[in-house]
Parts: structure tokens; sequence; C-alpha cells
């Protein structure tokens, strides 16, 4: 089942709790869909009358902003050692050219990089336990993973809901396919520039400065 029709399935207290969960634990470094959790929720809530896109955009962004918190302080304990052991264990997302190239943009945007972190899906698991890691100073990173995690969850839920509303009464004549595939298409496209936006990223950030603290 996919997750969008799984959310379909339960109460919306599950609802919120799934999205704050999910995003949480991504944040603190576990590969889970955050965003596509994110993404299905707001668009149920379009034409869902138990579901208010607000909350579900306020626990979105509680749950990057504790997520990288706690990501923060593992990656302040575990340092390299952390890295070694995920990269065994899940090579496809922190495996030594992730690691290497998302450090090497932390060494030279600093906070900068926290908070474009959120938007780019690598980073956006390697972001709290990477700042950790490097000891970049804690109030700086909260500040800059607070505000990354707001406009991140809040943007999002704001558009693929508005984008919800209008498809639905636009394109509800037709079939809900055709609303299936807007929001498909619409995605896709999303994953796509947010892939141009990481490989940019990797190839300016060669240089190697020392982490703001």
């Amino acid at each position: 089942m996919h997750i969008d029709a799984w959310l379909e399935t339960i109460p919306p207290l599950l609802v919120y709790l799934t999205v704050g969960v999910v995003i949480g634990a991504e944040s603190l470094g576990i590969p889970l869909p955050g965003e596509i959790v994110l993404v299905s929720a707001a668009l149920l809530a379009s034409h869902h009358d138990g579901l208010n896109p607000w909350l579900i955009g306020a626990v979105a962004a509680g749950g990057a902003i504790a997520g990288d918190s706690i990501g923060y302080l593992i990656g302040r304990k575990g340092g390299r050692r952390l890295f070694d052991w995920a990269g065994r264990k899940f090579p496809k997302h922190f495996g030594p050219a992730h690691v290497a190239a998302a450090e090497r943009m932390f060494r030279k945007r600093g906070v900068w990089a926290v908070f474009f972190g959120r938007f780019v899906a690598i980073l956006r698991i390697l972001c709290g336990p990477l700042a950790g890691s490097l000891h970049m100073h804690y109030p700086r990173f909260l500040f800059a993973n607070a505000l990354g995690g707001i406009v991140w969850a809040g943007g999002t839920t704001a558009l693929v809901y508005s984008l919800g509303v209008v498809a639905e009464k636009w394109l509800s004549r037709f079939s809900y396919v055709a609303l299936a595939v807007a929001v498909v298409v619409g995605v896709v496209v999303s994953l796509v520039v947010k892939k141009r936006m990481g490989r940019r990223h990797e190839e300016t950030s060669s240089g190697s400065v020392p982490a703001e603290r």
C-alpha cells in the first residue's frame, strides 16, 4: 500500500503523529521518506475535512527541529565513528562520497548549509549528525535548523495543500487519475530540481574552511 493510501485509512491524530515521527526520525539520521510523508499528508488535507494543514505544517516543523537537534547530539558524541558505521550499514545514504561532499559544504557554508540542507534530501539526513561531529556552535545551529525546518515544512505544506485544492476543483470533472498524474508530475519536478541543487552545491563546495562555531 502506498503512503498516501495508507494515510487515508488512519485517524487524523495518527496522521499528525506519523508526520512528526517520520520527519523527526529522518532528521536525526535515519533514512526514512519524510518529505514523501509530508507531501502525502498535505495533499490528503486538501480534500479531508478532518485534517488541518496548519497543524500538519507545525507538526512537521517540530519534528524536523527536534530530530535535527537529537542528531546534532548524536554526532557530537559519536563523531567519525558514527559515520563509518552508518556508511557500512547504509552505503546509499552515508557512503564516504556523500559524507565527504556534505562535510565540504558544511565547512565552507557553515550555518547556511544547515538552513539550505533542509531542502536537499541527502543533507536533510546528514545535517544534524554532521553539524554535531564538526562541533558547530549549537545556538547558531539551532537558529538555522529552526528557520530551515519552519520554512521547509510550512512552505511544502502550503504549496502542496494549495495545489491539491486547485487541482481537485479543476480536475474532478475528469477523474482522480488526472489528479494523481498532476501530483506525481509535481513531485518528480521537485525531486529533479533538488537533485540539481545538490549537485551544484557539491561542485561549489571544493574548498576547506573551518566550521563556524
